[in-house]
């Protein structure tokens, strides 16, 4: 089947993100992996939000920490589980970190997906609907209490009555905002609302995770990219100054006679066949790796990527896109 391009004429630059490396070293040592995550040109550091399965980094504590250590290096929440946080004090922490950052900050916003998470906090977990429905409540919060008035606001989970959000941003309008998800709801709220949509496979309660790689077939990450296109130009925002964001789930780089590999635990259980066809896998040397990153960002508009947690396989690679 052919499918037409959708880089605009004047596409988004590569930029590349990786993951806050884990709690599990000392705290020096931590530090100074962050700053070599800066000097090796990353555009951003990036961390989940999860209370189960051994995670133990608090996002905005954490990205705190490497805003101190760092100049340059933004800092991308991928993403904040909506149902953890009310979105008054969500913003507060959000407005600081922006202000103490310098305007490094990026809100990454999710409608979680693993009812591991709420359950162990005794959290309700409500259907995919509702979880969205309260998630597109705390994007409008969010972006009022960025605002210059103070805000009130009556929806069905939140009300909030002459509520001024300081501190003002740096940004006018707040930081970027970039909403994440695999479903139709979710990225249809992406697209009528953030700066940066994140596509991911579909997640969640019946959903066998070994399914992801094939859920993000060709075919189907350009239905999610339609759905979010579409959903931008009914809300009149022009689709092609959204930025696209995706994660490789199974990175194989070929240099300096190693072959660096950064895989996920989802790929880790797909046979070789599954992985060869997916755009969200990456095998090969510097060059074929280059062509293949151009190559997706002229057929999708995917410029945003996260190549996994080895910068060591994503180094060379961001050397040579990242800014173009």
């Amino acid at each position: 089947m052919l499918i037409e391009s959708h880089t605009a004429d004047r596409p988004h630059p590569f930029r590349f993100t990786t993951s806050l490396p884990p709690l599990d070293r000392p705290p020096s040592r931590w530090r100074d992996e962050i700053r070599r995550i800066e000097q090796l040109g990353f555009d951003s550091v990036s961390v989940s939000d999860h209370l189960t399965g051994g995670w133990a980094i608090d996002p905005l504590i954490a990205l705190t920490v490497a805003a101190e250590v760092t100049s340059r290096l933004r800092l991308l929440t991928l993403v904040l589980c909506n149902d953890f946080r009310h979105p008054v004090t969500l913003h507060r922490s959000l407005a600081n970190l922006e202000i103490l950052s310098g305007g490094r900050l990026e809100v990454g916003l999710g409608a979680g997906w693993l009812r591991a998470d709420h359950d162990a906090a005794g959290l309700p977990f409500d259907p995919p609907g509702t979880r969205i429905e309260r998630l597109g409540e705390t994007v409008e919060v969010l972006r009022r209490l960025f605002g210059p008035a103070p805000v009130t606001f009556a929806g069905r989970h939140y009300r909030l009555s002459d509520l001024d959000g300081l501190p003002k941003p740096l940004r006018p309008g707040g930081p970027p905002l970039l909403i994440g998800g695999g479903g139709r709801r979710v990225l249809e709220l992406a697209g009528r609302s953030a700066d940066i949509v994140g596509i991911n496979p579909r997640l969640g309660a019946g959903v066998d995770p070994r399914t992801a790689i094939a859920e993000l077939s060709p075919e189907r990450l350009e239905q999610k990219l339609t759905w979010a296109r579409d959903a931008a130009r009914s809300a009149g925002r022009a689709p092609d100054r959204l930025e696209f964001q995706l994660r490789m789930y199974d990175v194989r780089v070929r240099h300096g006679g190693v072959e660096h590999r950064a895989s996920s635990s989802l790929a880790a259980q797909l046979p070789p066949a599954a992985l060869a066809s997916s755009p969200c896998v990456l095998h090969g040397d510097v060059e074929e790796c280059v062509a293949k990153l151009r190559a997706l960002r002229d057929r999708y508009g995917v410029s945003y990527l996260h190549l996994g947690g080895n910068v060591d396989a994503a180094a060379p690679i961001v050397a040579r896109l990242a800014g173009r």
